[in-house]
């Protein structure tokens, strides 16, 4: 079999939040009212925010940080007097009075600072807001995530137009991307935005931004969809390596320590299986085959396919034999003669 293209792929830091549910605890420190926005019910609940800033190189994604919100309230404040656990003390003086999306820069600055290598940060229309791609940009690092309709304004010849505006203004590109447009945010970062359909409702458009304007359309959509390493890593960790629940204890820094653990355990697998098996994910086998696909001359191809059938021929006995022998022959002779000038000469021969 021909060796698929062996093509590096860019590395990112992905950004996305989960749910850490505590809803039948009572006493846990911390435990606070929170806002799911990521689950389809968009329900409040008992517990935090776990913020997980991963890695992934397309093949292999591994979580690097989270800090794990706590909502501002009386309780926080009573519990920072009060505490004479130093290591919760320091964990929540950390976080205490910062929103999620303001400590982002700052994990980002910490993986960096660890010689964690990253071209790119990948996130979701929660977090795709001007402030924060500005702040990551600063960093030397460009920004793709999804974007939503909402107040933001872009400026094209220095005139504001919304999201929706900017989609009747941009140029129609090539099959599977809608249109594309580069434009400059209000703070005045460049962007690229691609639109593209979406796959739940075909009558509506999803939209990517880039801060990178020189990639192509369908590069950008596929840096993109490496983002979802990070979902099926919050899987994994919550159904087979039992975050949340494995411990009862009310300690928030049991819950620093627990979640350190689930991550620690996903580390180890992911590196034996990049270790014992394939480095590349499905995911990645999937493009590298797209990239030699378009890359593999039809005549070769055929060429391929014809051996296939020919090996598979040799193989069986002499009834299946001539069976495959006179399809083949029925199928060459309908061929063009152009086309079978391509084949093996032993495939034509009667």
């Amino acid at each position: 079999m021909t060796r698929l293209t062996d093509k590096d792929r860019p590395k990112v830091l992905i950004i996305d939040d989960s749910a850490y549910d505590r809803n039948r605890s009572k006493k846990v420190e911390l435990l606070a009212r929170c806002f799911d926005h990521a689950s389809l019910k968009m329900r409040f609940y008992k517990g935090f925010r776990m913020l997980t800033l991963g890695w992934s190189d397309g093949h292999t994604f591994l979580p690097i940080d989270f800090p794990c919100s706590v909502q501002k309230s009386l309780k926080l404040i009573a519990f920072l007097k009060i505490s004479k656990n130093a290591l919760a003390a320091i964990n929540v003086e950390r976080i205490r009075f910062s929103q999620p999306l303001n400590r982002l820069p700052d994990m980002i600055r910490r993986a960096l600072a660890n010689e964690v290598e990253a071209s790119y940060v990948l996130m979701d229309s929660w977090f795709t807001l001007p402030p924060l791609v500005k702040a990551i940009v600063k960093q030397g690092l460009d920004v793709i995530g999804m974007v939503k309709k909402t107040k933001q304004r872009y400026l094209v010849n220095g005139k504001p137009v919304s999201l929706k505006q900017l989609y009747q203004l941009a140029v129609e590109s090539k099959k599977g991307i809608l249109r594309s447009i580069d434009t400059v945010m209000k703070n005045g970062t460049p962007v690229k935005i691609v639109f593209i359909q979406n796959r739940n409702k075909r009558s509506e458009w999803l939209a990517i931004l880039s801060t990178d304007c020189s990639l192509a359309e369908q590069e950008i959509v596929r840096i993109y969809g490496m983002r979802w390493d990070i979902e099926a890593f919050f899987k994994t960790a919550e159904s087979l390596l039992r975050l949340e629940k494995e411990f009862q204890n009310r300690s928030f820094d049991v819950l620093i320590s627990h979640t350190i653990i689930v991550f620690a355990r996903y580390i180890v697998l992911t590196w034996q299986n990049r270790c014992h098996t394939d480095q590349r994910t499905l995911g990645g086998l999937f493009y590298e085959l797209c990239d030699e696909e378009n890359k593999l001359d039809w005549a070769i191809a055929l060429q391929q396919l014809i051996g296939l059938l020919e090996d598979a021929r040799k193989q069986t006995n002499s009834k299946i034999k001539k069976l495959i022998q006179s399809q083949l022959e029925r199928r060459i002779a309908a061929l063009p003669s152009y086309i079978k000038a391509y084949l093996p000469i032993s495939v034509c021969e009667s």
